[in-house]
């Protein structure tokens, strides 16, 4: 691991280190940089995400963490004694912070599932009617003649498209909590 503190940091941020603690920072497990000022913080997120093109996970506690969560792929606020700014500025909020492990793990894995197969429903969904619309066209001759009326289209969208993706984001978990928290090789799937 790393550990590099805010002056430190600063010096590394000028154009003419940047490259250099890139490569410093891909070969470490970790890196924690302490007393960096939220300017610090939110340019180490750009720069990462900027350069390295990875996805970034910003973790903040309070007021001084708003400017990396923003800037961030997806923030995580804690909410505790510092107040409540990370927590209104971030995507996720936890209580603790060993509550990130699940959060990450198990919920992210369900999410991914989860979006996933709504995209696919709703693909599934537009060419079928799509289709449907195309091949009536064939039968009226191309008149431009409309195959249902406008309240069966709403109830189409409303009923038969709409409630069961609802249901199945609800009720849908394809791996366990246990599990998915014994093997966190699950998440690379």
């Amino acid at each position: 691991g790393l550990v590099i503190d805010g002056r430190t940091l600063e010096y590394l941020l000028h154009d003419s280190l940047q490259n250099i603690f890139l490569e410093l920072t891909e070969k470490c497990r970790a890196v924690v940089c302490c007393q960096a000022t939220p300017l610090q913080k939110s340019v180490l997120v750009k720069l990462v995400r900027s350069k390295l093109k990875a996805m970034t996970l910003a973790i903040g506690d309070g007021a001084n963490d708003v400017s990396m969560i923003q800037v961030a792929d997806t923030g995580v606020g804690i909410s505790g004694q510092e107040g409540m700014q990370a927590v209104m500025a971030s995507d996720f909020a936890i209580c603790q912070f060993r509550h990130l492990r699940k959060l990450l793990l198990v919920h992210g894995h369900w999410c991914y599932t989860r979006l996933t197969n709504m995209v696919l429903y709703y693909f599934y969904k537009n060419v079928t009617y799509v289709n449907l619309l195309f091949w009536y066209q064939f039968f009226c001759g191309f008149s431009g003649t409309s195959m249902t009326d406008y309240w069966i289209l709403i109830l189409f969208n409303l009923l038969f498209t709409s409630v069961p993706p609802i249901i199945y984001g609800v009720l849908d978990k394809d791996i366990s909590a246990e599990i998915l928290m014994e093997l966190p090789q699950l998440y690379t799937m």
